[in-house]
C-alpha cells in the first residue's frame, strides 16, 4: 500500500493543501539548511514535489548529492503537524516541461492568478522565475501530531517498506554550479531585524538517520552568541550542526543543543538574503533581473539546454492547484501555542 492509503486522511489533506512547507537539505559540509518552498504532489501521489529556480540551483544541487531531505507541514491550532523524511530526485533535463508544470501548479495563487495579476505584462515576462528545477520527494518516514500542542509527546509514525525503490535524479550537469553574489550580512544585524518582524522561526538539525528535519520554535530570543529557543519536548534530534530560518528570509548557520523543551543555538554566520524575496519574484529591479539571467545562461550552458518559453496564455490549473485553492488556506500560518 502507498503512504497516502496508510496515514490518516487529515494528514494526507494537510500535505496536499499547504501553500508553503519547510524544505531542508544537507550541504557538503553536513549543515542542514531549511527553506520554505511551495509543495505540490505528483499525479499519483507517489512523491511530494517542489521547485527552485535554475538561477539559484543550490538546493537542488544539495538534494542531488545527498537525497535525504526533510519537510514540515503545518496548519492551524487544531490541525496536524506533519514531519516528513524523504528521498529526493532532481529533475532538470526538461526545463520546458518543468516551467509549464510549475506555472500550472501556481496559476491560482494570489501572486499569479490572472484574476488578480495581468498575465501578459507581469507573469508571462517572468522567465527568470519560471525557469525551474523540480525536486520530487518520496516519503520514507512520516511523523504527525494531531495538533501543535501535542508535540511534547511522541508522534504517530509511518515508515516506507524496507525494500522500497527510490526515484533517482537526472545526471548532474558538467562543471561547477553558479555562485551567488549577494552581499553577506552581519548575523547580529539580521537577527535583530528578524525578531523585530515577529517572523516564525524554524530550527533544523539532522536526525540519527541523516535526515535534516525542521521544527518550529514556540518562542525565540537573541543572546550574545545566537538564539535561545523554546521548542517541543519531543524532537528526533538533540545536538549538532544546525540552522535557524525565519520564513526563508533570514537564515543563520551554527550549532544547537536541545534538551527538555529548550534549545541553545550558537550562530557562526548568516546567509545572504535573496533579492527575489525582498523585491518580489515577478518584478525584480533591473540589476537583480540581469544577475539572474546571467546565472540562468550559465546553468543552461552546463546542461546544453535552451531557455524555455513562457506560454502565451495562462495554463489550465492542475488538480492539485484546484484542491489547494478550494481549501482557501492563507499563506501565513497561525503560530502554534507556546
Amino acid at each position: 500500500m502507498s503512504w497516502f492509503e496508510e496515514v490518516p486522511v487529515e494528514v494526507v489533506r494537510l500535505i496536499r493543501t499547504r501553500y508553503v512547507a519547510e524544505f531542508a537539505t544537507v550541504s557538503a559540509a553536513g549543515v542542514p539548511l531549511d527553506t520554505p518552498l511551495v509543495p505540490f504532489e505528483s499525479a499519483d501521489l507517489a512523491t511530494i514535489d517542489s521547485a527552485t529556480g535554475l538561477a539559484y540551483p543550490v538546493k537542488a544541487d544539495r538534494a542531488r548529492r545527498d537525497p535525504k531531505v526533510g519537510m514540515l507541514f503545518e496548519g492551524g491550532l487544531e490541525e496536524p503537524v506533519v514531519s516528513l523524511s524523504g528521498m529526493a530526485a532532481v529533475r532538470d533535463r526538461d526545463l520546458q516541461a518543468n516551467l509549464e508544470r510549475y506555472l500550472a501548479e501556481q496559476i491560482l495563487t494570489r501572486s499569479m492568478s490572472p484574476e488578480l495579476i495581468d498575465y501578459e505584462s507581469v507573469t508571462r515576462r517572468a522567465i527568470w522565475y519560471f525557469t525551474r528545477i523540480i525536486t520530487c520527494v518520496a516519503p520514507a518516514v512520516i511523523r504527525w501530531w494531531a495538533r501543535p500542542a501535542d508535540m511534547d509527546g511522541p508522534p504517530k509514525e509511518w515508515r516506507a517498506p524496507a525494500d522500497s525503490v527510490w526515484p533517482q535524479s537526472d545526471p548532474a550537469p558538467a562543471g561547477a554550479g553558479s555562485k551567488a553574489a549577494w552581499q553577506l550580512p552581519d548575523w547580529r544585524d539580521l537577527a535583530r531585524g528578524a525578531l523585530a518582524r515577529g517572523a516564525a522561526a524554524h530550527l533544523t538539525l539532522c536526525d540519527a538517520e541523516g535526515y535534516p528535519l525542521p521544527f518550529r520554535a514556540r518562542t525565540i530570543a537573541m543572546d550574545e552568541e545566537g538564539f535561545r529557543l523554546e521548542v517541543p519536548r519531543w524532537l528526533p534530534w538533540s545536538r549538532g550542526k544546525a540552522t535557524v530560518s525565519f520564513q526563508g528570509l533570514e537564515t543563520f548557520i551554527g550549532e544547537a543543543h536541545a534538551v527538555d523543551g529548550m534549545a541553545l543555538f550558537r550562530a557562526d554566520r548568516a546567509l545572504p538574503v535573496h533579492p527575489l524575496i525582498i523585491g518580489g519574484p515577478l518584478q525584480p529591479d533591473e540589476a537583480t533581473k540581469a544577475a539572474l539571467m546571467e546565472r540562468i545562461a550559465y546553468e543552461l550552458g552546463r546542461r546544453g539546454l535552451a531557455l524555455p518559453v513562457m506560454p502565451h496564455y495562462p495554463p489550465e490549473p492542475t488538480a492539485g492547484a484546484r484542491l489547494r485553492a478550494e481549501a482557501s488556506l492563507a499563506f501565513e500560518i497561525e503560530a502554534p501555542p507556546s
